[in-house]
């Protein structure tokens, strides 16, 4: 279903144009470790920071010590903020089972939110929250590091020329080591290897990226059928959750094979795509090979993308320069994600495909 979302209305003084402004940014929650992210551009005067909604005095004392955040920010809850201040665009840094909760404070008050990835746990929790976004014609967006590199754009543009002709295969691997393994905070560690809370363990964590790339790629197409295989290689480590996921979608022209890992022996970020004569590779986010043989591969120059991260993204989107459709934040784009990551899990659970 393709919706169509108006741009809030932003309270701004003087015109809001991208680059001249700085985002007016709220904060909800600070468990999520890539909230450093949204800090340090705090920290480096990219944004205004108008306030946080948390209640773990833990994580509130170490954000104030590295990055000297007021005491007047910090509120105790999404709605009191919100009373208080008036943001361009909420960002949510909170468990992917509370990403509804934010929406069904904010998107009433027209106010746009951009969670991290994936954007629910659940198809019911995403198609309430795309309800409401619709609704309040106001942009419910989702963030994914992957993206912002500029590989993965250049190659959506080369897999788009005619001569490369149709896509029959991708295959893309995410993941790294393992959460705990990498060191990631308690506070992110005690949701992210929560079943409920972050909806699965790697399966979630990492699947989401590949889903959403190819649904990219294949243009808004939802796959036919998912089939899903998920593991737990270290129990001892993730007793509650899957930490390796592998994950087929059938298209009617393409096959889509996705492998989602705690398991990886380096982290990896790596997007496949062949066509009848020739392939292309994207390793990580500055590097693109074209391939029309096992052994010679020619490396494609890959130019800076226009939007270098979320921020410079949704000076863009809210200013009007850019809509998004099916890119990679769209919220089309992120239902069909949830969609295939709910089918992985039912997949996984009965042991069967799953058709959409």
């Amino acid at each position: 279903m393709k919706f169509i979302y108006l741009i809030a209305i932003l309270t701004l003084t003087g015109q809001h144009t991208f680059g001249q402004v700085r985002l007016k940014v709220a904060v909800v929650g600070l468990s999520h470790d890539h909230a450093h992210e949204i800090m340090r551009a705090y920290s480096g005067d990219r944004i205004d920071l108008l306030g946080i909604a948390e209640k773990n005095q833990d994580l509130i004392a170490r954000y104030q010590k590295d990055y000297q955040v007021p005491d007047h920010l910090f509120f105790s809850d999404t709605a009191t903020m919100l009373n208080e201040v008036t943001p361009d665009v909420v960002m949510a840094y909170n468990p992917i089972n509370e990403h509804l909760a934010v929406a069904e404070v904010c998107l009433p008050m027209k106010i746009p939110l951009m969670v991290e990835k994936p954007l629910a746990t659940t198809v019911a929790d995403a198609e309430k929250m795309a309800k409401l976004a619709r609704d309040n014609d106001t942009y419910l967006l989702t963030n994914f590091e992957t993206t912002w590199y500029a590989s993965n754009q250049r190659l959506k543009t080369m897999v788009g020329e005619s001569a490369f002709g149709n896509i029959t295969k991708m295959i893309a691997k995410d993941g790294h080591e393992g959460p705990k393994e990498i060191g990631c905070s308690k506070e992110f560690l005690s949701w992210l290897t929560d079943p409920i809370k972050n909806g699965g363990g790697a399966v979630m964590d990492f699947g989401c990226y590949g889903a959403n790339l190819m649904t990219w790629l294949q243009k808004g197409k939802r796959p036919i059928a998912v089939t899903a295989v998920l593991k737990q290689m270290k129990p001892e480590v993730y007793p509650n959750v899957d930490d390796d996921a592998t994950i087929t979608l059938e298209y009617e022209n393409a096959i889509g094979i996705i492998e989602a890992s705690w398991n990886w022996s380096y982290g990896i970020k790596s997007l496949e795509v062949y066509g009848a004569s020739a392939s292309y590779h994207a390793p990580n986010g500055k590097t693109l090979i074209k391939n029309t043989n096992a052994v010679d591969g020619d490396e494609i120059n890959v130019a800076q993308n226009d939007y270098q991260d979320h921020i410079t993204y949704l000076e863009a989107v809210l200013s009007g320069n850019l809509k998004p459709e099916n890119d990679l934040s769209s919220l089309s784009n992120n239902l069909i994600v949830v969609e295939i990551l709910e089918a992985a899990k039912k997949s996984a659970e009965t042991g069967m495909r799953v058709e959409l």
